[in-house]
């Protein structure tokens, strides 16, 4: 997964259905997430779309998020999301301001509500795994 400043970098450079084809690839190059992990346990509520979202821990102690979607675009959005956090400690996660690192994205105004109505959903969501673990 390329690193966010180089997604924002071409992102940049292309209009509406360049910027959809560009999530639809982020969305493509998601870690596969395992059928058997895809319950109501890791479902983000809110979405329109089905969002799926399972934390794991590294050797180190850092979280690496499993996610998927039923939406080609979702799908994207979640790998935006992640490319923020992905690999982090949880003190990181906790100190990443992620609707300030999707800004350059201004998906609310590229993307229909239906799209964007769960993304603060899964952010809470990937804060409330972080705020666990750190106190653990």
């Amino acid at each position: 997964m390329p690193s966010l400043d180089d997604i924002v970098e071409e992102y940049a450079f292309l209009d509406g259905d360049e910027r959809y084809r560009l999530l639809i690839e982020l969305g493509r190059a998601l870690e596969p997430m395992p059928d058997a992990l895809k319950t109501d346990a890791t479902l983000v509520r809110g979405c329109s779309a089905s969002v799926w979202v399972y934390p794991t821990r590294t050797d180190a102690g850092d979280l690496h998020f499993l996610a998927d979607s039923n939406a080609a675009i979702t799908k994207g959005i979640i790998a935006l999301v992640l490319t923020t956090v992905q690999d982090g400690s949880p003190q990181q996660i906790l100190d990443t301001d992620i609707p300030a690192a999707l800004e350059p994205f201004d998906l609310k105004n590229q993307l229909s509500s239906n799209r964007t109505q769960g993304i603060p959903n899964m952010i809470a969501l990937i804060r409330e795994t972080a705020q666990r673990y750190h106190e653990s």
